[in-house]
């Protein structure tokens, strides 16, 4: 058995997809939960995620072999400074957070005892949908999960972290901390600041109403993502704002140039802009 008991610190949709996971394989062996919500918790014993929860992180972690940081970004130092004290000698901390930069900055000043034991992790999964009630065993299933390690990683603890994610069927990559928020301001961050940003453009107009009751599937598809969690995107926002700002601007570009040709009724640009877009969507996306 790979793992003897598991920490959660924050059982939502990630975190109880692993756990729920891991156990239909047989690699661990019991799961203690973490969190502030009394109900959520209570659903998680329930559905047989979590053996038993507590709501203070240092005592969630006493005597776990694996402790995951399930938590938005803008919590994650505070729990790195809760637990630093509370964790067994080579418990291995790992966590699921968007950026890594501030999550390896926050781990550098907090976990200042088992900095060598933390694997920086983010699967590349999820759903608007959140909270327990969400969990899927399956979620990972086909789908990436990135590592940032540190120097000073230990080897042992990367490779546990690493075969974890693998038992629930994730391909694992391992990649520069810097690269990777790159890489998510681009793939993610962008399209979802994109899909807030057009809702609430719409929902400020007179016609609200009659717009949204007329929006058909291509808008429904769009803006699906809009449904996710806002505190976690905002902790995003913040956590990964140079990125996410180099980002914006590079869109920004784009989209006046789109509009100076459709002021200008430059037919050919229009068709080659879109042609761009669907021959490069075709080519990467369904191959």
């Amino acid at each position: 058995m790979l793992i003897q008991r598991l920490s959660i610190i924050g059982v939502g949709l990630i975190g109880a997809s692993l756990a729920s996971g891991l156990r239909r394989a047989g690699e661990c062996n019991e799961v203690i939960g973490c969190g502030r919500g009394v109900e959520n918790l209570r659903k998680a014993v329930d559905l047989g995620i979590i053996d038993r929860y507590y709501h203070d992180p240092a005592i969630a972690v006493k005597d776990a072999d694996v402790v995951i940081v399930a938590v938005p970004l803008g919590s994650i130092a505070g729990i790195f400074k809760s637990i630093n004290d509370a964790l067994s000698p080579q418990t291995i901390i790992t966590d699921v957070g968007s950026a890594k930069l501030s999550v390896i900055a926050d781990a550098r000043q907090y976990l200042t005892k088992h900095l060598p034991y933390f694997v920086p992790g983010h699967p590349i999964a999820g759903s608007e949908k959140s909270g327990v009630t969400a969990f899927n065993p399956n979620l990972f299933n086909g789908n990436r999960v990135i590592l940032t390690s540190l120097p000073e990683t230990d080897l042992q603890a990367a490779s546990l972290v690493q075969n974890m994610w693998e038992i629930v069927g994730a391909k694992v990559v391992n990649m520069q901390a810097a690269y990777h928020d790159q890489v998510l301001a681009a793939t993610s961050h962008l399209p979802h600041l994109l899909a807030y940003s057009l809702v609430n453009s719409l929902a400020k107009m007179d016609s609200k109403t009659e717009i949204f009751q007329f929006a058909a599937g291509g808008f429904r598809d769009f803006t699906r993502i809009a449904s996710s969690d806002p505190r976690m995107w905002h902790d995003i926002c913040l956590s990964n704002q140079d990125a996410i700002l180099q980002m914006l601007e590079y869109f920004n570009t784009d989209l006046n140039q789109l509009i100076k040709a459709i002021q200008q009724k430059d037919s050919k640009q229009i068709e080659a802009i879109f042609s761009y877009a669907k021959t490069t969507r075709d080519e990467l996306l369904n191959s």
